[in-house]
């Protein structure tokens, strides 16, 4: 009884978490007009394995309330590339990107085998967008508009599936790729914070 109370407040504190999760680091371009710190390629690879994610989960009819928020993760992840390519002056390749993920999302469910393998190079895409905005920091040594409340949201998340994960499908892939989203989602937080922290100091050595 007190396990599925347990996993009713995960599933739903992590839908109403990821419904807001992308507002704070939406808002913060907004507001600065700039995509200063921000990684267009994380972005990107972010996008790919939500998609690869959600598709998988669909095609094994696991349960909805496991995998729910990702269509409105992918959708404010769309928000986000919009404004990216808007404050960077490119704004007409979103329709190249949009043909291309609408045309690989097709791809994935033409085989069992093609999904399969996305799904076991998804923790891979996933690990690999945060080290594209990891390496973003690291090479600015500033966080710019990077949100750390967004990121700090993220791990939650991350952290609520890995239990729901455990006590529902026991997926190991998935719980894989929840562990290590987890562990990369944090690292990217301390490193915003420590910037942000440490913004001053490196702009008077530049």
């Amino acid at each position: 009884m007190e396990s599925d109370w347990l996993l009713h407040v995960a599933n739903f504190s992590t839908l109403f978490v990821c419904m807001v999760l992308k507002f704070p680091q939406i808002f913060a371009l907004m507001r600065a007009k700039s995509t200063a710190g921000v990684s267009l390629s994380s972005l990107l690879l972010e996008l790919i394995g939500f998609i690869v994610f959600v598709t998988y989960q669909m095609y094994y009819e696991y349960p909805p309330p496991t995998y729910l928020e990702y269509p409105i993760l992918i959708a404010q992840d769309v928000i986000l590339l919009l404004l990216i390519l808007q404050y960077n002056g490119s704004l007409r390749q979103s329709i190249i990107y949009a043909l291309v993920l609408a045309g690989g999302w097709r791809l994935l469910t033409v085989e069992k085998w093609i999904i399969d393998l996305a799904m076991s190079l998804c923790t891979f895409i996933s690990a690999a967008s945060k080290f594209a905005q990891l390496r973003c920091l690291w090479k600015s040594k500033d966080a710019g508009q990077v949100s750390a409340l967004t990121w700090a949201m993220a791990t939650y998340t991350c952290i609520a599936r890995i239990y729901t994960t455990t006590v529902t499908t026991g997926d190991m892939q998935v719980l894989v790729r929840f562990i290590a989203m987890t562990l990369l989602n944090l690292w990217v937080v301390l490193t915003v914070l420590y910037y942000q922290k440490h913004r001053g100091s490196f702009k008077k050595k530049d």
